[in-house]
């Protein structure tokens, strides 16, 4: 469905603090979505994965994924549930203080008018956390006068609605979604303990515009919550958060002036999980573990003073976080109640200086930029003790650390021919791990991951050469090749049934994992997109190979010339769109990904899959638009996890779904 509003629909635009898009930009590799991508989505995360090379931890889209597995990453670096991606809207990082993981719950597909997706590590602006690229989300800013309605429903109990409007000067957004979901357990291993992945989520925002003479300042809240079921009797969790930004901003009025940029923002985030042990025979569960709350706290300063023109410019910047947090939850289920108690968190922070200059030279565009940053963990700690007499059991404050990382990213663009360019670029980025991953350790059925208090910054170098068309075909190939150092993996240490030191006992069936730098990552491959679009008809083919090996080092040896879990080696994706009337537009998706990984030791292997989406939408009036749309139309098993015992999980069934927009 095309995001342009219907002509008779009176629009008002309500902006948005930004500096305009860097003309550096174009010397990497980024892709674009708009809002017909964007809109026509179930939700975000399902939209971004278009994007050749970009990939959420898991299979599942955030409709039924844990919080803590909602991580995206680009160019099969290896999946994580932090993701090694840094997600932006309007410049405010949108990652977990806590966890690194994104809430997309809070980023519903209707108040977002565009996605920018930044592959390779991020030096100059954007710092810490964008290991493998950037998301750089907008905001909307256009919006019909009456505001825009979306009410819809579908199969496995699915039903929501979500609104978008203006009043004066504020932007608001709102959204609601409810699903009954499905069970993931294959049919052959289901038992009594297995249900469904139920799901329950509200957002809201409001941005405040003021006029101001010469300015653009916005002021922004927003918040979320959710409630969803993991899939087991017994195993369920809660999240919500809020976010509160001010932002400023002197756009260029004229070429050469300048141009400056002042943002700070607050994020508080709390989290619920509730996990459970399996039985033999999936016919009960047992508690686990209980994370009844997860306070954390996030908040950073950044700027950026520019000048372009027509021969170049340059930036420079800087940006500052603190992140603070703790787990605090119930373990050792024995008797008929938890036995102990675990309270485990600390404070990071990490704050850089950049510079990046370009140069327009007939041409030629030549850009670079360098960045320095401070990171620091500190006052960590991991206390347990028996909820009976109160006796400390474990009491782990480890050492504080910090360090010093220099990154930068150069960048060429050649224009070779008409509406052609070639491109090349190197790159270094760096993410430190998160309060999640230095802390918490976390159980998944009868799995069970240790944190590691001792790990550093993972470390991301890379090439890559690019050649493409902007003309009327539109077309991008790019080669890359990238080294992961010091990567941080859950790596094997062994499997039940077993007693193990700190971690206690692993039933059968279930495996104990660390957190651990094990080694480097190296991968290459190649990313390509190809688009046609008619005065009725679009094509879009895109895709992504990749070769990706561990070295485990001394650290995880046993892991040397494997491939990184939840790395898929190939993925598709093919949408067509047609028009064949004014009133209606037709468009389906296909998508194909290729076998990944459960496990580090490569023993647990998810077959490849394909699913395809249809969505029909028809315009009644200029107002009133309805639709209807199945995905995984084919009813695709789409294998998403495996335990240790060989049962599969699945990925949604095919889901149709009916709704109408409603634009005033």
């Amino acid at each position: 469905m095309p995001v342009d509003l219907p002509p008779a629909v009176d629009v008002v635009i309500v902006e948005a603090a930004r500096l305009p898009v860097s003309p550096a930009d174009r010397a990497f590799s980024i892709v674009t979505l708009e809002g017909d991508v964007i809109a026509t989505a179930p939700r975000l995360d399902e939209a971004l994965t278009a994007t050749p090379g970009v990939q959420l931890f898991r299979r599942t889209s955030s409709q039924a994924s844990n919080p803590t597995t909602q991580g995206i990453s680009a160019r099969a670096i290896a999946g994580s549930g932090a993701s090694r991606a840094l997600v932006t809207l309007d410049g405010v990082p949108q990652n977990d203080p806590f966890g690194g993981w994104v809430l997309w719950t809070g980023l519903p597909p209707i108040g977002v008018e565009q996605a920018r997706v930044i592959r390779g590590a991020g030096a100059g602006p954007y710092g810490a956390g964008a290991l493998t690229g950037t998301i750089q989300l907008a905001e909307r800013t256009t919006v019909p006068r009456g505001g825009e309605y979306e009410v819809y429903g579908g199969e496995q109990g699915l039903s929501g609605a979500a609104m978008a409007g203006a009043l004066g000067q504020v932007f608001v957004t709102a959204a609601a979604e409810r699903s009954d979901g499905w069970i993931p357990m294959s049919k052959a291993g289901r038992g009594a303990a297995d249900q469904a992945l139920y799901y329950r989520g509200l957002s809201g925002a409001l941005r405040w515009t003021p006029e101001l003479a010469g300015k653009e300042l916005a002021l922004r809240l927003s918040g979320y919550q959710e409630k969803r079921g993991a899939g087991l009797i017994g195993a369920d969790s809660r999240a919500l958060g809020a976010t509160l930004s001010a932002t400023l901003a002197q756009a260029p009025v004229a070429e050469g002036a300048l141009a400056w940029r002042v943002q700070g923002w607050l994020k508080r985030s709390d989290l619920e999980n509730r996990s459970a042990a399996v039985a033999a025979g999936r016919n009960s569960t047992t508690p686990a573990s209980e994370q009844f709350a997860t306070p954390a706290i996030g908040y950073g300063l950044n700027a950026a003073l520019r000048r372009d023109a027509a021969q170049g410019g340059w930036e420079l910047g800087f940006d500052a976080r603190v992140f603070d947090g703790e787990t605090r939850e119930r373990f050792r289920y024995m008797t008929g109640a938890f036995t102990r108690e675990r309270v485990a968190g600390g404070t990071q922070s990490v704050a850089g200086l950049y510079s990046e200059a370009y140069r327009n030279a007939g041409d030629w565009l030549l850009t670079g930029g360098v960045r320095l940053d401070r990171w620091a963990t500190y006052d960590g700690q991991r206390t347990e003790h028996d909820t009976a007499n109160g006796a400390t059991t474990l009491d782990n404050r480890p050492q504080d650390r910090d360090g010093w990382l220099p990154t930068g990213r150069l960048g060429a663009r050649y224009a070779a021919w008409d509406d052609g360019y070639v491109r090349a670029a190197a790159y270094a980025g760096f993410r430190p791990a998160t309060l999640n991953e230095l802390y918490r350790p976390f159980r998944v059925g009868n799995d069970v991951t240790e944190a590691n208090a001792g790990l550093e910054p993972e470390q991301l170098y890379g090439v890559e050469l690019g050649l493409g068309s902007e003309g009327v075909l539109r077309w991008d190939v790019t080669a890359f090749a990238n080294r992961l150092e010091k990567a941080v993996a859950n790596v094997t240490i062994g499997a039940g049934p077993g007693a193990f030191p700190v971690a206690g006992f692993i039933p059968a069936g279930g495996v104990l994992r660390q957190r651990q730098n094990a080694g480097q990552i190296d991968a290459y491959g190649i990313e390509a997109q190809v688009e046609r679009r008619w005065e009725s008809v679009s094509l879009r083919l895109a895709g992504a190979y990749t070769e990706a090996e561990v070295d485990g080092g001394s650290q995880a040896p046993q892991l040397t010339g494997l491939r990184p879990a939840q790395t898929p080696r190939l993925s598709l994706t093919g949408e067509a769109g047609w028009r064949p009337t004014p009133a209606l537009n037709l468009r389906t998706v296909v998508r194909y990904e290729g076998e990944r990984y459960d496990d580090d030791l490569n023993t647990r292997q998810l077959a490849a899959g394909v699913e395809v989406g249809l969505r029909a939408d028809w315009s009644v009036t200029r107002a009133v638009t309805l639709y209807a749309a199945a995905d995984n139309l084919l009813n695709a098993k789409i294998e998403t996890a495996q335990t240790g015992d060989g049962l599969e999980s699945y990925d949604q069934p095919r889901t149709l779904r009916i709704g109408a927009i409603l634009r005033r």
